[in-house]
């Protein structure tokens, strides 16, 4: 089974020597994230993201089908994870690494069981016709962060998705193309981040947004999952050296300010391209008119 390779005693020592003295590799503070690019494809729902050297590409997909019977006013919505041997030589094509299950049930219970898309506002025909909504997220390059790239990869795919409209004439579903209705964009509750603590020194040092050699040399590690409200979705911590409650109280702090940071960040993205899709349509009818 391919294996990462692994920090280096030598290399271990001189990452917890500097972090004693306030030093990173890359030069950033303790609280500070890494260069964070969000970007959108030509296609509604497709979005990568790059936090730092990591890279993640999210693409949404829909399609009607039968809801569950136990929930028969309900859609259906999926996230499944894909990490491939070209972002690391850790992961292996057809057999999940014990790493990306963690993953895959953080994700869930980030976004999914947190009730971030309106399930009920997917379903067609009660207990007959449903839509189901899946999140498809695939990681290019893994540096670290994973979890924290995934998550604003999928939040972002979902408020850049838009699926078909419909019409109801007595059992009969109409599903309209693009070029027949304007789509219609996912019904979202709220906007859940994880933001993803390393502990070093016993708990006494806290970095934010760790590189994958950082990760290495962490004692321990836990995922908050906050939205721009200051609603607290999750926390996961998995296992690692036990952490003082007050520093666990300046972490929540730290991840409010961050979490709007980023929710501001993606919202401007959506505008960005909002306005570029927009090229030729209402916008410009609008210079033309002031024009004359």
């Amino acid at each position: 089974m391919p294996r990462e390779a692994e920090l280096s005693n030598i290399e271990r020592t001189f990452i917890l020597e500097a972090l004693a003295q306030n030093i990173r590799l890359d030069g950033r503070a303790r609280d500070d994230f890494r260069n964070l690019d969000v970007s959108f494809g030509d296609d509604y729902g497709a979005c990568a993201v790059q936090l730092g050297k990591t890279k993640v590409n999210t693409r949404i997909s829909a399609e009607v089908t039968k809801p569950f019977e136990e929930r028969k006013f309900d859609g259906i919505f999926t996230i499944t994870t894909e990490l491939s041997p070209l972002a690391s030589p850790a992961f292996e094509t057809g057999r999940q690494t014990e790493q990306e299950v963690i993953v895959s049930r953080i994700l869930e219970k980030a976004i999914r069981r947190s009730n971030a898309i309106d399930t009920e506002s997917l379903c067609i025909i009660a207990g007959a016709k449903c839509w189901s909504i899946r999140a498809d997220v695939h990681v290019l390059d893994y540096d670290g962060g994973l979890v924290d790239a995934s998550c604003i990869s999928i939040i972002a795919a979902l408020q850049h998705f838009r699926r078909p409209d419909v019409s109801i004439d007595g059992e009969n579903v109409t599903i309209y193309s693009l070029a027949e209705r304007e789509p219609v964009p996912l019904s979202l509750m709220h906007h859940p981040i994880c933001i993803t603590f390393s502990f070093y020194h016993g708990g006494e040092t806290v970095l934010l947004d760790a590189t994958l050699h950082e990760e290495q040399a962490r004692d321990g590690e836990m995922i908050v999952t906050m939205n721009r409200h200051g609603e607290l979705c999750q926390i996961a911590k998995l296992g690692g050296v036990s952490v003082d409650a007050l520093i666990l109280l300046g972490c929540m702090n730290m991840t409010v300010t961050k979490v709007k940071d980023i929710t501001e960040l993606i919202s401007t993205k959506l505008r960005e391209d909002a306005t570029h899709r927009d090229v030729g349509g209402l916008i410009a009818e609008l210079s033309a008119q002031n024009d004359r």
